[in-house]
């Protein structure tokens, strides 16, 4: 990913926020030759993040997807795999500037993940991995909700899911939050975020706030 440099976060931990606060991930990795590359949304939590380091390098994500899924068969232990996580994003209207001539724009939030894939084939440990991520999901996001009544349900199910782990080789993030702007404009365009409907928006501001 092409990040300029005043778009990157001031540190690790910018990124690692936007991964556990955007958890739906973006799966890709290459198909046959001649082929386009397989893709697949799906669910990712950190199993350790390696905060000392500046890329996320040594970190490790788990993961799984439905074992019909052609992309399922693709993987292999060592496969290359990018996971890209998509934060909060906004329109920015050129009325915000109160210049011209001018021209408007789209800020975002993305972080891409590389990494190679450490398939998981045991019944017992893809168990584990989807107990964890609905015990992070239920935590982070739902009620905390007893999964217990559920655990054979999950049993009878788990065969046909598809585990595995992402060993983090390196992550790129891309923070852009008007940092091109005078702290004037910057200004307005983060109150404008603030006012706006959508979380998304409001988000942006809070990232705005905090760069700025």
């Amino acid at each position: 990913m092409f990040v300029p440099s005043f778009y990157r976060p001031p540190d690790n931990a910018w990124m690692t926020e936007i991964i556990r606060a955007n958890p739906l991930a973006l799966l890709t990795s290459n198909g046959p030759p001649g082929e386009v590359p397989f893709a697949t949304h799906l669910a990712s939590i950190p199993e350790s993040f390696d905060t000392g380091s500046a890329d996320l390098a040594g970190s490790v994500l788990l993961c799984h997807l439905n074992r019909m899924n052609p992309h399922w068969s693709a993987l292999e232990d060592g496969t290359a795999a990018l996971l890209t996580f998509t934060g909060p994003h906004g329109y920015v209207t050129p009325t915000v500037y109160a210049y011209e001539p001018a021209a408007p724009t789209w800020n975002f939030t993305s972080i891409h993940v590389r990494g190679t894939v450490q398939k998981i084939e045991s019944v017992e440990e893809t168990l584990d991995v989807v107990m964890a991520t609905v015990r992070t999901f239920e935590g982070r996001f739902g009620s905390d909700w007893d999964m217990t009544g559920s655990i054979g349900y999950f049993r009878r199910i788990v065969p046909g899911v598809g585990a595995f782990r992402v060993r983090v080789t390196g992550a790129d993030g891309m923070f852009k939050l008007s940092q091109e702007q005078s702290g004037e404009v910057r200004g307005r365009i983060r109150r404008s975020f603030g006012a706006h409907p959508c979380t998304h928006y409001r988000a942006m501001a809070g990232l705005m706030d905090r760069l700025t």
